[in-house]
């Protein structure tokens, strides 16, 4: 028997092992049966970091089992989390204290949105309940106009969830959502308001990030025959398709307007290490929402920058072999800075959708994903501290929070990402 069979053969035999076992009962002994996985991807791994890789069979554990583990590990994890509305998950500290927010930060709809991603793969009524629990503390944020991050807050939860329960309530909460998101758009700029806060030097921001939110809206448009949100999403991812690329197809952070005359008053950054560096979550975003983008409008000017996004990412110089980026690719003290697993699910998510439109690159897409999968499901990436699954994201290196720790919407990227990867 070949050692890739051997391998194929080995985790078979450990994934019914693992299904007689109640994790839920003896949290110890699911740590110490994820140690043992994680000395076996890692001994997969170990021959398979290369690049080039050019084929779409899944080398090493699938992603069905990888999704199995985590469905486990979140019944695990239950019965550690209370819930509350005011206490939503959104990283941890450096001491594994817990950070929580109310439902007003950006982040609270990826707890639910990864409860419910895990509940369509695991069909298991314990995730069921904790998502739909987590999910209405979300739900007043659909009036909520002082904020781009709707789609985030209520496409991740709401948007995931209603596919699973059929529900019309919740269809109904993303295009109140929908509503609410597009009176921040701004004809003369032909975008959709990111921020806020420094209006007293950013007169109208835009951020790369926006284009995450405007799956929202095309999905508004499908729900209620309404254009307006579709017309609104398409003009804006125009706007920024025109605006926030170098000449080597990296992004900047925040492009600022003017609200009189539509022009560019500034190109700046607000999380990268400087204006013109390539934050890497960013690109990630950027990559993400053209094929996106793309998926909604059939426009070829959308694919071709999703592709040249992946190609800058992939093929840069100072991506390390395990492909997991720094958080920018131009901080100053690689390789001793802080990497960003979030910014790797993001990308690999959207790779395994950009795969569909872009055969000719097929292999190459599905190769980049493989080796992120591999690489994440190695030990060294893995959280065991309640609700985290993925380690040694970061948030904000100026900013000084959330550096080189467990991010929650890391954890909901990489669920989809793998979901995606599943079904292709």
């Amino acid at each position: 028997m070949d050692e890739k069979t051997l391998t194929k053969v080995t985790i078979m035999k450990m994934k019914k092992t693992m299904v007689l076992i109640s994790f839920s009962k003896n949290f110890l002994l699911f740590r110490m049966i994820r140690l043992s996985v994680g000395i076996l991807f890692a001994l997969v791994s170990s021959s398979c970091l290369d690049r080039s890789a050019t084929t779409t069979r899944e080398e090493g554990p699938s992603s069905s089992i990888q999704l199995d583990l985590l469905s486990d590990r979140m019944v695990a994890y239950l019965g550690e989390m209370t819930p509350d509305s005011t206490q939503i998950p959104r990283a941890l500290e450096s001491n594994d204290t817990m950070i929580a927010t109310p439902s007003r930060s950006w982040t609270s709809g990826f707890l639910p949105g990864t409860l419910w991603q895990l509940y369509g793969h695991s069909k298991d009524p314990q995730i069921k309940s904790a998502a739909e629990t987590w999910t209405s503390y979300v739900e007043k944020e659909k009036w909520d106009d002082h904020t781009h991050d709707l789609g985030f807050k209520l496409y991740c939860s709401f948007g995931k969830g209603y596919p699973l329960n059929g529900s019309q309530a919740y269809q109904d909460v993303v295009v109140q959502a929908s509503r609410t998101l597009i009176e921040r758009y701004n004809e003369t700029v032909g975008s959709i308001r990111s921020w806020d806060f420094n209006a007293d030097i950013w007169q109208f921001p835009v951020i790369i990030d926006n284009m995450m939110n405007l799956d929202m809206l095309f999905e508004a448009t499908r729900l209620t025959g309404d254009s307006t949100f579709h017309d609104i999403a398409y003009q804006h991812a125009l706007t920024t398709l025109d605006n926030h690329f170098r000449d080597d197809l990296s992004s900047y952070h925040v492009v600022v307007f003017d609200t009189i005359t539509g022009g560019v008053l500034q190109k700046v950054t607000h999380q990268g290490f400087g204006s013109e560096s390539s934050w890497s979550r960013g690109q990630a975003w950027g990559l993400y929402g053209f094929t996106m983008a793309y998926r909604w409008t059939a426009d070829e000017r959308f694919l071709n920058r999703a592709k040249e996004i992946a190609q800058f990412f992939f093929t840069h110089p100072r991506l390390p072999v395990d492909m997991i980026p720094y958080w920018d690719f131009d901080a100053p003290n690689i390789p001793d800075e802080p990497r960003d697993v979030s910014a790797a699910t993001v990308a690999a998510s959207a790779l395994v959708e950009l795969a569909q439109f872009d055969p000719g690159r097929a292999n190459d897409y599905i190769g980049w994903v493989d080796q992120i999968h591999r690489s994440l499901a190695r030990e060294h990436y893995q959280s065991d501290v309640a609700p985290f699954l993925l380690d040694h994201s970061t948030g904000s290196v100026p900013g000084e929070f959330e550096v080189d720790v467990p991010i929650v919407y890391a954890d909901y990227y990489y669920v989809e990402s793998l979901l995606r990867r599943m079904s292709y």
